[in-house]
């Protein structure tokens, strides 16, 4: 019995071990026949398969009568796939309904706008006030909404909805309106580098397909639906626009959104009627400007970063690492002196004052912020001082340099007179020495010296630079020179700013490195005594 089953048992094992086998002999060939699909058959079908639809495609486009009978849609049916679509489409745009009740309470506030709009409407102010509106739009959507507008009176920015289609209940104005959207300083009425490049492309591609300067600030304030800062400055140049006014004005009168350049630039585009020439300039120009920034930021940022990484690292051994040696040496009566009693004397007072040290490194920050940008006699020393510093001054003067040359060309190839383009110069740049030396310039211009004599045998200003004026003054090619400056030093600063980021990332390594291994090394080295005294 037993023989018997034992035999069986042999038998089950070697019948078990011929299916794993043939198994993975099935495995195997089902792998081959896979691998050979993907790399051989896979190709050929597909390769017969766009060959038969290249051959269908050529007989569709050379015999007429394949190419009918094989068509899946007549034209009628064309047509009307396609004005289904419309009306689809048309079916999805909202329009709002409103009750009698709040009808009734519109028309009573447009009546009491009327009476006003007779009375006093049409009394127009020195300077422009912001307006807040009630309208509803009776052209698309039938929605009723309110904004705000600049404007010298009610009656203008009535004049001024009706016309692009609105249907009017109320125009007001306050002096709290006046704070919010004109005066405050919060809102931050500037644009961006990076908005007017876009704003000033959209504008020239709009011109140049024939589109007048009012529609194409309309169609840019439709595309500005959630930022209402924006949609209310570019209804504010239409209607000044609308008002008669030339664009540099209207762009003028909108306080700080737009640069002193750009308008000086557009006035003498104005004047020799090359708007769209200009606008194309002024774009490649302010992209140049945003690429100079981005590369003083990418050269800032990773030094930034891994300065702030190192302080981190040394506050966490202050605060956490030393205070857990600073307990056992205690507990085992070890006196720590020299370098350990001093780094133990840090981390307490970090460690008792951390609050106190943060709020004053913010209130030092804020104060530096608030003096630098603020306060001429603060902000003077210290551009002064940084323009001195070994790596660093070459940095900022090969910035400003690239900046002020770049600006002049471009108003000199717009024929902007000299004293208007070094008065514009000294109002773009921030940097109170080249400042100086601009508003020296102007004085020489106005007594008849020549444009270079303010930059002779100054620091700032290298020699190479003076030279090229000077030559750019001999031979009546300023512009020319100047943009071939601007060019020289957009170079070397790119060149500077590159070596600057590959130099920074040892030296703050090093000096990482030399602060933990002093810190370390400083509360090790009682271990050793205490070993010692163990022995």
């Amino acid at each position: 019995m037993d023989q018997a089953t034992s035999l069986k048992q042999k038998k089950k094992t070697s019948e078990l071990i011929k299916d794993f086998f043939v198994a993975w002999l099935y495995i195997f060939l089902y792998a081959l026949r896979g691998a050979k699909f993907v790399c051989f058959d896979f190709w050929i079908i597909s390769f017969n398969y766009l060959s038969y639809q290249l051959d269908k495609t050529y007989q569709r486009l050379t015999n007429p009568e394949i190419a009918k009978q094989e068509a899946i849609f007549s034209e009628e049916e064309i047509d009307a796939a396609y004005n289904r679509t419309k009306t689809e489409h048309k079916k999805r745009v909202k329009q709002y309904k409103y009750s009698k009740s709040t009808m009734a309470k519109y028309m009573k506030m447009k009546a009491a706008f009327e009476q006003d709009l007779q009375a006093a409407g049409a009394t127009r102010s020195k300077y422009p006030n912001v307006y807040r509106f009630t309208v509803r739009n009776v052209k698309t959507d039938n929605k009723i909404f309110s904004g705000t507008m600049s404007g010298f009176s009610k009656l203008d920015i009535n004049s001024f909805l009706v016309n692009e289609g609105y249907e009017v209940y109320n125009i007001e104005t306050s002096e709290f309106t006046n704070f919010i959207y004109k005066d405050s300083a919060l809102l931050g009425r500037k644009m961006s580098t990076k908005d007017l490049v876009f704003w000033l492309t959209q504008l020239a591609t709009y011109l140049r397909v024939g589109i007048t300067l009012n529609d194409a600030i309309n169609i840019l304030a439709n595309q500005m639906t959630k930022d209402k800062s924006r949609q209310r400055m570019f209804r504010s140049i239409c209607y000044e626009l609308s008002l008669g006014e030339s664009f540099s004005n209207a762009l003028q009168k909108q306080g700080n959104y737009f640069p002193a350049l750009l308008i000086n630039m557009i006035r003498a585009a104005e004047a020799a009627g090359n708007l769209q020439e200009t606008l194309d300039d002024m774009a490649a120009y302010y992209t140049e400007i945003e690429q100079t920034r981005k590369q003083m930021i990418g050269a800032l940022t990773y030094p930034t970063v891994l300065m702030v990484f190192s302080i981190a690292i040394v506050v966490f051994i202050l605060l956490y690492v030393v205070p857990q040696f600073t307990k056992i040496y205690v507990d085992q009566g070890v006196v720590l002196s020299g370098m350990t009693a001093f780094i133990v004397k840090v981390s307490d007072f970090i460690k008792n004052n951390a609050i106190n040290i943060i709020l004053l490194f913010v209130v030092i920050v804020l104060i530096c912020y608030f003096l630098y940008h603020h306060l001429k006699a603060f902000r003077t020393p210290v551009q002064i001082f940084l323009m001195h510093l070994p790596v660093v001054k070459n940095v900022i003067i090969y910035k400003e340099l690239t900046i002020f040359s770049k600006t002049f060309a471009s108003l000199l190839k717009n024929n902007v007179y000299i004293t208007d383009s070094v008065d514009i110069l000294s109002k773009i740049t921030t940097n109170e020495v080249y400042k100086a030396i601009l508003y020296k310039t102007i004085n020489n211009i106005m007594k008849g010296e020549k444009i270079s004599t303010a930059f002779e045998d100054h620091w700032a200003v290298p020699d190479v630079a003076y030279h090229m004026i000077v030559t750019g003054e001999s031979t009546g090619q300023l512009a020319d020179i100047m943009q071939k400056v601007s060019e020289y030093y957009q170079e070397m600063h790119r060149n500077i700013v590159n070596t600057l980021k590959s130099f920074i990332e040892p030296v703050m390594i090093v000096f990482l490195a030399i602060i933990v291994g002093l810190i370390i090394i400083a509360v090790i080295m009682p271990m050793f005594q205490l070993y010692n005294q163990m022995l």
